[in-house]
């Protein structure tokens, strides 16, 4: 029900929900059509919930604190739970953990909309129902990510990670606000239940997908070992591949000060830019834009500019983002660069997605996976916590000359890490290395 969001296609439209997708005269596996169709509707369920259920607590109490704890409840999971979350996804068939973690959370929706329903609901169920979610995406997002190399060749894990972006940007940061502000509306408990719904149905999809998906290791060996010793081994391995740890450790410091802008960019919309509720809702509208643009153009973009260029534009982007935020009064110049802001995430979500998954062994993928999530989630719990402190303390403009000035260091840090030999090599070694997607053919 919240995301993460790392920074991290073609030119026809999906065909069907659960058919195969058709792309440039391509025709996809129709198991990742599936894999499409649940995550899409997936993230637009949990996106009118998301809407919803600060408008819920709202409307039971006036106190900010409360209020702000639905995020709390939100973000806590990713924290507590990503880690064990990854190893659940190399130990168990992937595909069959998905249906159960989809069939836990659609019950406990159901819960909390009839509770709404016979008006017995409160805001402490709320919390709970949104701690239980939010631990459930946690798992089935390292799970859908560790299955996705076994559904397409690596040569088109570019384009997949495009697709599974474009969606998620499309459902869950454009349809689904205005969505679920009006079931809200009509009737409190319809965007939790319309949440249930879409997860049931997921559960139908992932649950029609063939094949097995465990991790390629010694599962027997893997259950008998402890749960910390796993998570080590994640770790170890991401820390091990320069490109993924750079990356990796990149998105969790740009995500902090990133975070720490958005705490309090409706302060500067009012305050500096003039905009008034609406105006401010544009401005993560002209975000989502960009981003979709970016997913649905990224395979062919990136393979056009090469995978350095793109993590070398996207760090200058960042900066610029914060530079304008920093400096400008104009709202057309700041919606432009969250626009510029929304490419470069999808880009960089793809590019490290894709990496990820060449370079890891089939039986680390979901480890190593949620390992990142962990990293992402650090850094946005921490901006969320320091955002309003550094603009409290030192001035509402304070958090983006630090975004600025922290984005052109580690710019200046990890450009070399990048260089075309470098990617090139990893490029070429995980092709060597990677089988060809097993399982049902296309269809």
């Amino acid at each position: 029900m919240t995301d993460v969001g790392f920074r991290l296609n073609g030119n026809s439209r999906p065909a069907g929900l659960v058919g195969c997708l058709s792309v440039a005269g391509e025709r996809w596996d129709a198991r990742f059509g599936k894999l499409w169709a649940a995550s899409t509707l997936s993230a637009l369920g949990s996106g009118m919930a998301t809407v919803a259920a600060p408008l819920y607590v709202a409307s039971r109490s006036d106190d900010p604190l409360v209020i702000a704890a639905a995020s709390g409840v939100a973000w806590l999971p990713w924290l507590l739970f990503a880690l064990p979350g990854g190893v659940l996804a190399d130990r168990l068939d992937r595909r069959r953990l998905m249906v159960v973690i989809d069939s836990v959370r659609v019950v406990a929706l159901v819960t909390l909309g009839t509770a709404m329903l016979a008006g017995q609901a409160g805001v402490p169920l709320l919390y709970a129902v949104l701690f239980v979610a939010n631990t459930g995406e946690i798992v089935f997002r390292a799970a859908s990510q560790a299955m996705l190399p076994a559904m397409v060749p690596t040569s088109r894990l570019e384009r997949a990670n495009g697709w599974l972006s474009g969606g998620a940007t499309l459902t869950n940061r454009m349809l689904a606000g205005p969505l679920g502000g009006f079931l809200f509306v009509l009737a409190e408990s319809i965007p939790f239940l319309a949440n249930a719904g879409t997860y049931a149905i997921s559960a139908v999809l992932v649950a029609l997908i063939a094949g097995s998906y465990r991790g390629g290791g010694d599962t027997g060996r893997a259950a008998a070992r402890s749960m910390r010793a796993e998570i080590a081994a994640g770790f170890r391995f991401l820390l091990g591949q320069r490109l993924l740890r750079t990356m990796a450790v990149l998105i969790g410091l740009l995500n902090l000060t990133l975070t720490a802008a958005m705490a309090v960019l409706v302060l500067l919309a009012t305050e500096r830019l003039g905009l008034d509720s609406v105006g401010y809702g544009l401005l993560f509208t002209s975000m989502a834009i960009g981003g979709l643009l970016g997913a649905v153009v990224g395979d062919r973009l990136i393979a056009w500019v090469s995978p350095t260029w793109t993590v070398r534009v996207g760090l200058l982007v960042e900066a610029g983002l914060h530079l304008v935020l920093a400096a400008s009064t104009s709202s057309w110049l700041v919606g432009f660069a969250l626009f510029a802001f929304g490419v470069h995430g999808a880009l960089w979500g793809i590019v490290f997605h894709s990496l990820r998954q060449r370079l890891t062994p089939s039986e680390l993928h979901g480890r190593v996976g949620a390992t990142a999530l962990f990293i992402a989630a650090g850094g946005n719990c921490a901006g969320a916590l320091l955002g309003g402190a550094v603009a409290g303390t030192f001035g509402l403009t304070a958090p983006y000359w630090a975004g600025f000035v922290v984005a052109l260091a580690v710019s200046v840090a990890t450009w070399r890490v990048f260089d075309r030999p470098t990617v090139a090599a990893a490029y070429a070694g995980s092709a060597a290395r990677q089988p060809a997607p097993t399982g049902a053919g296309t269809s």
